[in-house]
C-alpha cells in the first residue's frame, strides 16, 4: 500500500489530501503513476493534464517524474514553489 499526498491546487482539484492504493505492476515510475492517477477520473485528469506544472517527492525527497518508485511508502505531488 502506498500513500499519495496532494498539496493546493492539486488537493483541490481531487478533493482529498491524500489517499491509500496498491498500485497496479504497471506503475514502475513517477510519471506511470501520474498517468495511471489521471485516468481515475475529472478531477485526477484536471490535476494531471499538465504534468510540467507539477513536483513531486518520493518518500520525502524531490524527485524527476522519471524516478522509480520502488518500495515508496509515501508519493507526493505539488505545484512549483516560488517565493521572494
Amino acid at each position: 500500500m502506498t500513500r499519495i499526498v496532494y498539496f493546493a491546487w492539486v488537493r483541490e482539484q481531487i478533493g482529498a489530501g491524500d489517499e491509500e492504493a496498491d498500485l497496479p505492476a504497471s506503475v514502475i515510475t513517477v510519471a506511470d503513476l501520474a498517468q495511471w492517477l489521471a485516468a481515475r477520473g475529472t478531477g485526477y485528469a484536471t490535476a494531471f493534464a499538465d504534468p510540467d506544472k507539477l513536483r513531486c517527492a518520493v518518500d520525502q525527497v524531490i524527485a524527476p517524474f522519471s524516478a522509480a518508485i520502488g518500495d515508496a511508502k509515501e508519493i507526493a505531488f505539488f505545484p512549483p514553489v516560488t517565493g521572494g
